[in-house]
């Protein structure tokens, strides 16, 4: 079995932090103004948010772009999604490399139009050799879909006869996941105050500290991210054991 994620680094900045990104057509709602203006707010928040967390030592931020259930969106919404998407791979990249920053994406391409996976795989192979920050964009992703593909790629081993259902266990499991090669997140945070997650890394938080916050998504701010890595480093990871 994989060992059991250990306390991040002694300054109490996490290793891995996850965000589900939620609020965008809130804030544009209450300014009165269409939801795609929400999301190209949201988008300046990533900018923000990739920018700080490189600059305050965290390993990995893996943010939830956006979610399998999300292609049940008006096609307009998903559509003004999509072109944000790809005016950032095609702006960002190039600043992103240079300073050092490694793109990857999880989830299921397979609903994603051609131009927007040529632009994946240009970024992830552009930045593949670079190590200060890995920027993990899920996409298109669902946990549960997730779990449920690494089990059917164990049961058709077992009916090929080169598993046995007794010689399963969670390393065989994990090693099948978009984040096999990922530490688990250490610090999961959710926006506009919503209390809940949304098919999101649900194998891999499970030792997550989590942290609620009502600022929505456009307005996350440094300021907000160092908040919540200080609420994180208050709190004792005991991973099931006791400290007596």
């Amino acid at each position: 079995m994989k060992p059991l994620p250990t306390q991040p680094i002694s300054n109490g900045i996490p290793v891995h932090v996850a965000i589900i990104m939620d609020g965008n057509g809130r804030w544009a709602k209450a300014r009165g103004l269409p939801r795609a203006a929400g999301h190209a707010q949201g988008a300046e928040a990533v900018r923000r948010t990739v920018r700080a967390a490189s600059e305050l030592g965290i390993r990995y931020l893996t943010l939830y772009g956006f979610s399998l259930e999300n292609w049940k969106r008006p096609a307009k919404e998903i559509a003004d999604l999509m072109g944000l998407l790809r005016l950032y791979l095609r702006k960002e990249v190039g600043e992103l490399h240079r300073e050092g920053v490694r793109i990857r994406f999880i989830g299921d391409r397979s609903m994603l139009a051609q131009d927007i996976i040529a632009l994946i795989d240009m970024s992830e192979e552009k930045t593949r050799a670079n190590t200060k920050l890995d920027l993990v964009i899920a996409l298109s992703y669902g946990s549960r879909q997730e779990i449920t593909a690494a089990v059917r790629e164990l049961a058709r081993k077992v009916a090929a006869g080169e598993l046995t259902p007794d010689s399963i266990d969670e390393e065989m499991l994990q090693e099948r996941l978009y984040t096999a090669d990922m530490p688990d997140p250490d610090l999961i945070v959710r926006t506009s105050g919503e209390q809940r997650i949304s098919n999101f890394l649900l194998w891999q938080s499970a030792y997550a500290e989590f942290v609620f916050t009502d600022v929505l998504w456009p307005d996350f701010s440094r300021e907000k991210l160092e908040d919540s890595i200080e609420e994180f480093s208050r709190r004792e990871r005991r991973y099931g054991a006791t400290t007596a």
